[in-house]
This record gives structure tokens, sequence and C-alpha cells, in this order.
């Protein structure tokens, strides 16, 4: 096209993103839409699938998730610990569990 197709001199037409998807050298993954063709990148690491990209986020998405429930769980322990020592100090149950945040089993009936 030579940018006349339009009638107007130096008008382009609308050219559709391709999109590419990225593993970098550090492990994290990226997604790039470009107009211009394969883009250049500007950190290490390669052009990959689809596919390829999906199961890296994934990985990432798992690991992630797997890292919270870590945390969550070394939280609730830690509240139940606290819990437990202000009890120990003479405060009453729920003044110990509004303080520490410990969220006490409800006994079943």
């Amino acid at each position: 096209m030579t940018g006349t197709e339009f009638g107007v001199p130096g008008i382009q037409p609308v050219v559709e993103p391709v999109t590419y998807w990225v593993l970098y050298d550090d492990g994290s993954s990226g997604r790039i839409e470009s107009t211009t063709g394969e883009p250049t990148l500007t950190s290490p690491g390669r052009l990959v699938t689809e596919a390829e990209y999906q199961a890296r986020v994934d990985e990432l998405t798992a690991a992630n998730d797997a890292h919270v429930a870590e945390i969550e769980a070394a939280d609730k322990e830690r509240q139940r610990q606290d819990y437990e020592a202000l009890i120990a100090s003479g405060l009453p149950e729920a003044t110990a569990a509004r303080l520490s945040g410990y969220e006490v089993p409800q006994e079943e009936s």
C-alpha cells in the first residue's frame, strides 16, 4: 500500500496487533502485542509459544498460591500462640482472642 488507498496521502490502514509470548531468563514471563513485527527483547529471554507461556504462568501462579498459603498458616499459628500466651497471662478468652486476632474454633454441639 502506498498510503493513498484512502484518498489521503500518508494515511495508513490500521494493522491488527500480533501477540508474542516471552519467557525471560530471570524466570518471569511476558506478553507483547506488536503491530510492527517480531519485537526486540530489552531483557535476556526468548519468544515462546502461547502454550509454553501459559505453562510458565500456571507454574508461577501455583508457586504464589503455595507461598500465600504458607504465610497464612504461619500467621494463624502466631495468632494461636499469642492467644494462648494472653490467656496464660490472665486475660479473659474473649479479650485474648480479640487482641491476638485468633479465631477460636467453635465447639460442635
